[in-house]
């Protein structure tokens, strides 16, 4: 065969672009992703941040309608962490009465803590009974001294009787009351409670069903939390501080509720 027949393949050297365009468009339409992803979360928090917003309101931590009082929640942008709002943030917001109530639905803090006062005297001498004002409204702590055996769920008799006199004062002006449970971060582990959350329930629906069942609650003004060791009003790295963190609080939220209606 002489040398004018054979043929030489012809060897490209430009393939690489066909790979490399590809990786171009798979990278590109990545991007698309994560931009339609971040977008899309945003849309979500501000959805979350109303629902926040208006549950506040519902609870009288602030008025919709107060000019320059009601806390405004946006989405962060993308990549930026969201802000997180605690209590210390809502020092400035109007409560109770002065949150634009009308009708007496709001609740004067003052008058009521001098009623309970007087009406507990002695437990608050003895630290059984503690009181203090929270943007959400006065709570009212039953530490565990006086009210509950260590491990216990059962409401002490001689817990019975401040009890019913702090379930007077509040009965009679309608409000609503949320009942949370409390305990230090000592594990418990016994055949009635396998942790501190079943234990800081108990208590709490305990006095629910007190206050529902003898001293004539409303079912619909009252709710029942247990939050184990996790709010903590103190350290509990001495004894003092754990009994201080031992308790059932009664919060008397600033403005009544939304009365249901069933369908």
């Amino acid at each position: 065969m002489s040398r004018r027949q054979r043929k030489h393949a012809h060897v490209s050297h430009e393939r690489w672009l066909v790979s490399y365009a590809d990786f171009i468009t798979l990278l590109f339409a990545f991007f698309v992703v994560l931009y339609a992803t971040s977008e899309m979360d945003n849309k979500k928090i501000v959805r979350v941040s109303a629902a926040i917003q208006g549950a506040f309101q519902e609870l009288g931590v602030f008025s919709g309608s107060a000019q320059g009082s009601a806390l405004r929640v946006e989405a962060a942008p993308p990549g930026q962490v969201q802000p997180v709002l605690d209590r210390s943030q809502l020092a400035g917001v109007p409560f109770g009465d002065e949150a634009g109530g009308s009708g007496g639905e709001g609740v004067d803090v003052d008058r009521l803590k001098r009623e309970l006062e007087a009406a507990l005297g002695d437990q608050i001498k003895r630290h059984e009974i503690e009181m203090r004002v929270t943007p959400e409204g006065l709570v009212v702590s039953l530490r565990e001294v006086g009210f509950f055996n260590s491990g216990n769920d059962t409401l002490l008799q001689e817990g019975q009787a401040p009890l019913g006199r702090i379930a007077r004062i509040l009965n009679a002006k309608g409000f609503q009351i949320r009942v949370e449970g409390h305990t230090d971060n000592v594990p418990i582990h016994t055949p009635q409670f396998k942790s501190n959350w079943e234990l800081s329930t108990a208590r709490a629906t305990e006095v629910v069903a007190l206050l529902v069942e003898r001293y004539g609650f409303d079912p619909m003004q009252v709710a029942a939390a247990g939050y184990s060791q996790y709010r903590p009003v103190t350290s509990n790295e001495t004894e003092e501080g754990r009994k201080t963190n031992r308790r059932v609080d009664l919060v008397v939220v600033s403005r009544p509720g939304p009365s249901y209606k069933g369908h």
